[in-house]
């Protein structure tokens, strides 16, 4: 297996594959972009070719290869990923033994899954008990071939049919109770969480039964009209489109998708041809829906709930959208509450609505106008601060400078004065950003230091003149950190060895494999830092040996009431001599 890994690594390009999901830029000799996996400003997401490696020196702190990538994007097991990456560039991964106890929770509850869904599907089509569901999707207009391509069931009235099934398929009861199908209520008994219920199931992208949503067949004031498979090691809520799995293509051919709140509102659609369409849970697009969305199109037109609960959830996902550099269109449609309804009353219509709809800049303005609708100056006070948040993320400054002077006309103000709302929000933005940076940043200038000096060794070629020189003044003590240091020492010992120019691929795999990750960051991190040249690194060393021969001098001073005046003179002498040369360079 490790063969099959190593030779699906070496077929596929890291730069290449990232950048299909991050925009990455040359710098020196990596590639830097903002974080797929935080939300930030400076990019501190390095990509390295020749190491094929990639690492987060923001938030994340954390790095890989490809497959680690592909695992991080898309919360998959080693497995999963090393499967999608094998059919990617052709490689047969060989049957045998392979141990990823996650993978095969995942598998288990993949397949108790699939039994299920089979199960539900075989309910409502072959048998009495699902008659008045198939009455109910016929009166919904819904026919028996979108019925089939989205695979709908019917959950019975009853406590345990499910669990009694699955059972019978040697199900345990404890993984029939990790799919989130029942509920347990000891260690040997549970009862089913779908009852009486039209179910839809819920797949990803890559064709797994994920989970299910279970619609009331019947109105009860005393339950929910919708419950979904709770949180589970293969469904989360936040991460899933329902119906990705039939529209992508249609997205990604379109180049736009029509966001929808609810499966109805997605079935009936598509059964009208409108297949470029995925459906959420409520109208608060979600990080990891989104970035879901966006390896398919970068045009969301979101076609939701405007009401005004509606519009709040949706200005959180509108935020995070807009970071992403989404293109946002809202449709509001001329008949019909929601899409469902909607090209039921009139597919010409629908389509024309979708066609029109506005981007979300002006959506915004109105709803803010509607929501204060008084010619006051409380009222413009809070349509301003209202609509200034997003107007403020807008890049393209002719797009900007439209729509200040669209909400200066609207609040009755010179353009100067919406431009100095603006600044004043960007202004706390960015104190408040600093701020958090500052807290979530603990590394010490020493640390800092450090890291740059093994960073620039690591990534030179003529490793051997740089050690041979008399401005070399490094030493293995300087290091605090025992990886940092282990790695120089390492490093001296490999260059007394070699004549030709410095390999870095050759060096790191003679490290201890817990070593070997520390290497790779540190081969990263001056990518994200300026430039530096033989001279540079010299003075830096200086000033790092300096600082060090102070500290042990200090610290000799401090726990000693006599301290050994020998040792004490020779550090002195030393960090004379240091000081001087430091100064000469």
């Amino acid at each position: 297996m490790n063969d099959q890994t190593d030779e699906i690594k070496e077929k596929i390009d890291i730069v290449e594959y990232v950048g299909q999901f991050v925009k990455l830029t040359k710098a020196g000799r990596n590639f830097k972009g903002l974080c797929p996996f935080h939300q930030e400003k400076t990019s501190s997401f390095v990509v390295s070719p020749d190491r094929q490696i990639w690492h987060c020196f923001g938030t994340c702190g954390v790095g890989g290869d490809v497959i680690s990538f592909l695992m991080k994007w898309e919360n998959l097991t080693f497995y999963e990923a090393l499967k999608e990456l094998a059919e990617k560039t052709g490689v047969k991964l060989e049957n045998g033994n392979f141990d990823d106890t996650k993978w095969d929770q995942k598998e288990k509850l993949y397949a108790i899954n699939r039994a299920t869904l089979k199960y539900y599907q075989y309910l409502l089509a072959k048998t009495s008990y699902g008659a008045a569901a198939r009455e109910y999707l016929r009166a919904r207009k819904l026919n028996d071939k979108i019925i089939n391509t989205f695979e709908l069931g019917y959950a019975p009235s009853s406590w345990d049919s499910l669990s009694k099934y699955l059972q019978k398929k040697s199900f345990s009861l404890q993984d029939i109770a990790a799919s989130g199908l029942i509920i347990l209520k000891n260690q040997t008994h549970g009862y089913d969480r779908f009852r009486n219920r039209i179910m839809f199931p819920l797949r990803d992208a890559r064709e797994n039964v994920v989970g299910f949503s279970g619609r009331l067949l019947k109105e009860d004031a005393r339950a929910a009209k919708y419950v979904n498979t709770p949180e589970t090691d293969v469904y989360h809520k936040r991460d899933h489109l329902f119906g990705i799995n039939k529209t992508k293509e249609s997205i990604r051919k379109l180049d736009n998708v029509i966001v929808v709140e609810g499966e109805f509102d997605l079935i009936t659609p598509y059964q009208y041809g409108v297949e470029n369409i995925v459906a959420i849970k409520g109208a608060a697009l979600t990080e990891g829906q989104l970035n879901i969305i966006k390896r398919y199109t970068k045009r969301l037109t979101l076609a939701l709930d405007t009401d005004a609960a509606g519009v709040e959830a949706m200005k959180r996902g509108i935020t995070l959208a807009e970071k992403m550099d989404f293109e946002i269109h809202i449709v509001e449609f001329s008949k019909g509450k929601d899409p469902d309804e909607a090209i039921r009353a009139d597919k010409v219509q629908f389509l024309k609505d979708v066609k029109k709809a506005r981007p979300i800049y002006d959506f915004l303005i109105d709803s803010a106008k509607k929501k204060y609708p008084e010619d006051t100056s409380f009222h413009k006070k809070q349509i301003g601060n209202e609509v200034a948040p997003f107007i403020k993320m807008i890049s393209n400054p002719i797009v900007r400078s439209h729509y200040i002077r669209s909400l200066a006309g609207i609040l009755n103000v010179q353009e100067e004065s919406v431009e100095r709302l603006l600044r004043k929000q960007e202004f706390h933005a960015k104190t408040n950003y600093a701020s958090k940076k500052k807290e979530t940043t603990s590394i010490s200038r020493s640390e800092l230091v450090q890291k740059y000096l093994l960073s620039f060794l690591l990534q030179h070629k003529k490793l051997a003149d740089i050690f041979s020189s008399e401005n070399m003044v490094l030493e293995k003590e300087f290091f605090k950190i025992p990886s940092y240091a282990s790695i120089f020492e390492k490093l001296k010992e490999y260059i007394s060895d070699i004549k030709e120019e410095f390999d870095y691929t050759k060096f790191v795999g003679l490290l201890p494999a817990q070593t070997q990750s520390v290497a790779d960051e540190l081969f990263l991190f001056a990518s994200d830092l300026p430039e530096m040249d033989d001279r540079s690194f010299y003075k830096l060393g200086f000033e790092l040996g300096i600082d060090e021969l102070k500290k042990s001098m200090q610290t000799m001073l401090k726990e000693s009431d006599t301290p050994d005046d020998a040792k004490l003179s020779a550090l002195s002498e030393k960090l004379k001599h240091m000081e001087k040369t430091y100064r000469s360079l």
